[in-house]
């Protein structure tokens, strides 16, 4: 399999794929060691994690070249990327001891009634390219620490990351039968699924989610799904600061090319500020250089996929076909490398396929509302449910706005933003289960209560 960077086209590796065969040994490796890793104290555990952690800083400079390399996002982002992977991975392990610990609910002198929290065993770790750090710790960090064993494959788009990883977790004291990591593409996923597994945690799309979900329903084991998302926010008429809630909410859109999960992809801002809020937007849009994503102060990196341009460009054409207007952008940019204009559209709606389908890159719509009814019915109309925000001067008006939508996270007066100490969740078409926080810590474990007379 050929590594290519979407930056030049050029290939970077040529990395062996793995084959049903050595799928199925790499599960039986994991199989045979994996209840000897749950007999190693978590104290021993944590501290291997810790030293993963440190690892990750330590050969940070190589880390991010390849992660730039492969991806196309720039040098910059790519090492924000490491930093923010070690501040969930110190979140995880100081935290791990209060939540995966024995815990004592009801005691007296006859009975003692104790949860015991139990590793599900031997899960697969099916992970996505756009943040390969940050969704990877998400998963392969609180599944060690509760005890699993890990079939790992990253994305095809970010394997060379993915071995690093492997490299760094083996470095750290985790016994290389407790971590595989698995290479290849969709039809190594599929072979996965067909493995006897205990629990499979993904983070891609919703129509691969949905295709996982259903194929490994029969085996009735956890499956966990990370998926994408059709993310709104809210421009109320009451901020103060309108150049800069346009900075920050244009940041929240175009950081990493638009290629997140929790990107901003639709923006609704009330009429009162709507002229201001647009031209400050486009302004510092037009701003960010965008290149070579090797170079000092680029901030605008390659597409990761090189036939995800055709979708940007099919969701340009039919906006502007429906009605919308071009404002900056919208063309892919012709010569070596994927790369596409950061795009701004308004006098757009829910008709087109930007407002309602995930794009996943550097292309935005932003709608005029009249009031805060009509700006929730439109952040309502949505399959997904990933996150949602509003910006408003008062906190009383934005949280009873938050409440109401059908999200797994709220944001007020902020956007695109992940805490390790909160739970990571979607509803609807945006996933199932929770990473993070103590809930993300325990979904890699089976609860079992104990009741103890005498």
């Amino acid at each position: 399999m050929n590594s290519i960077n979407p930056a030049t086209e050029e290939i970077i590796a040529t990395l062996t794929v793995d084959s049903t065969e050595s799928l199925e040994e790499k599960y039986r490796q994991l199989k045979s060691a994996q209840k000897q890793w749950a007999r190693v104290s978590l104290h021993e555990r944590i501290a291997a994690l810790v030293r993963f952690k440190n690892l990750l800083l330590q050969e940070q400079p190589v880390l991010a070249a390849t992660l730039t390399a492969e991806t196309g996002k720039p040098l910059q982002q790519a090492n924000n990327e490491i930093k923010g992977a070690v501040s969930r991975v110190e979140w995880l392990t100081e935290n791990a001891a209060s939540y995966l610990s024995d815990e004592i609910m009801r005691q007296n002198a006859s009975f003692t009634e104790i949860i015991s929290y139990e590793p599900l065993g031997v899960i697969a770790n099916i992970s996505a390219w756009n943040y390969p750090y940050l969704v990877g710790v998400n998963v392969f960090v609180p599944a060690l620490l509760a005890g699993n064993a890990v079939l790992y494959k990253p994305s095809e788009f970010a394997a060379n990351t993915g071995l690093h990883i492997g490299r760094l977790l083996l470095g750290a004291g985790i016994p290389e039968a407790i971590f595989q990591v698995a290479i290849g593409g969709g039809d190594i996923g599929k072979e996965i699924l067909k493995l006897p597994l205990n629990g499979y945690f993904f983070t891609g799309s919703y129509r691969t989610g949905k295709y996982i979900y259903e194929q490994v329903a029969a085996k009735m084991v956890p499956c966990q799904l990370e998926l994408g998302g059709k993310d709104p926010i809210y421009i109320t008429d009451d901020i103060k600061e309108v150049k800069a809630v346009a900075e920050a909410t244009a940041d929240g859109a175009f950081y990493n090319n638009g290629q997140s999960c929790c990107s901003v992809e639709r923006i609704y801002v009330h009429e009162k500020v709507y002229d201001e809020y647009v031209e400050a937007f486009v302004a510092q849009v037009e701003a960010w250089k965008l290149g070579d994503p090797t170079t000092e102060g680029v901030y605008f990196g390659a597409i990761t996929r090189g036939a995800h341009l055709q979708v940007l460009e099919a969701q340009v054409a039919d906006a502007l076909a429906k009605g919308a207007r071009l404002l900056t952008g919208g063309k892919v940019i012709e010569g070596k490398g994927y790369y596409f204009e950061p795009t701004v559209l308004v006098d757009v709606t829910h008709d087109m396929l930007v407002m309602r389908e995930e794009s996943f890159g550097p292309i935005i719509g932003i709608m005029k509302v009249k009031d805060d009814a009509e700006a929730l019915a439109l952040m309502e109309d949505t399959a997904y449910g990933l996150t949602a925000g509003v910006y408003a001067d008062r906190q009383e008006r934005a949280l009873p706005i938050l409440k109401q939508l059908n999200v797994g996270s709220g944001y007020w007066n902020c956007c695109d933003r992940v805490s390790p100490a909160l739970p990571w969740s979607g509803r609807q078409h945006s996933g199932i289960g929770a990473t993070l926080s103590h809930q993300g810590l325990r979904a890699f474990t089976k609860p079992k209560g104990l009741h103890l007379v005498g």
